[in-house]
């Protein structure tokens, strides 16, 4: 078996409806990558000539604002792909990819990509599937901006974190965010994160030790909501 076959991007993205002789060709034309924690995979406005798929690590995709704001959009973690839309679209990036933890990622050229839309009907419809579900997670974003609190915001990220990341043995979220990161994903100064996170703190529905945060009454803080 080749790697692309035993990776754990085909499991849980488009990739999964490929041909084993498919595989094999993204085998032989993928090229594999090292991301550092802070170092961009792509910045808003690059032209893409493929798409990543994330074989291990998270990163951020984030859009500057006019007030020098990074406002984030969406974590993306192992097993998705990043640059669909861009690919599809014929278009320059809308967003930043910045890792936020050591990453490794694989890049497939667009060519053979396009190929594959050719061949295969079910990845084609599995990319374009890929790319709704950006789109609503970008509709849910900005509707979550508009008619929920600051602090229903950040109860709910919180929630979402230790959901979809999972906890280390102590208990605290296995994915650690800078103050400014969250102040990022519910669109708010860093100041007003720090403050409700420290209020959280004193209420007893979180635990914080430097940047481990700890969720410790999770029935209270989904009340928030």
């Amino acid at each position: 078996m080749s790697k692309c076959e035993q990776c754990i991007v085909r499991e849980f993205s488009a990739i999964k409806a490929l041909k084993k002789e498919e595989l094999l060709r993204i085998a032989d034309c993928k090229t594999s990558y090292t991301i550092k924690k802070g170092e961009p995979i792509f910045y808003e406005g690059d032209t893409l000539n493929g798409i990543y798929c994330i074989k291990d690590g998270v990163c951020k995709l984030s859009k500057l604002s006019d007030n020098g704001k990074d406002q984030i959009v969406k974590l993306v973690k192992k097993g998705e792909l990043l640059g669909q839309r861009s690919l599809i679209s014929e278009e320059s990036t809308n967003l930043s990819a910045i890792a936020i933890e050591d990453m490794q990622v694989c890049f497939i050229p667009k060519q053979e990509i396009l190929q594959f839309f050719n061949e295969n009907n079910q990845f084609s419809l599995n990319m374009m599937k890929s790319v709704c579900g950006d789109l609503k997670d970008a509709d849910d974003t900005m509707v979550n901006l508009a008619q929920k609190t600051v602090k229903q915001r950040l109860a709910e990220v919180l929630i979402k974190l230790e959901t979809e990341f999972g906890i280390h043995e102590d208990g605290s979220l296995k994915i650690q965010l800078s103050r400014e990161e969250i102040a990022g994903i519910i669109g708010t100064a860093t100041e007003s994160c720090i403050r409700l996170l420290s209020e959280f703190n004193k209420e007893g529905l979180i635990s914080l030790l430097g940047k481990k945060i700890t969720i410790t009454n999770k029935k209270e803080l989904q009340r928030i909501l």
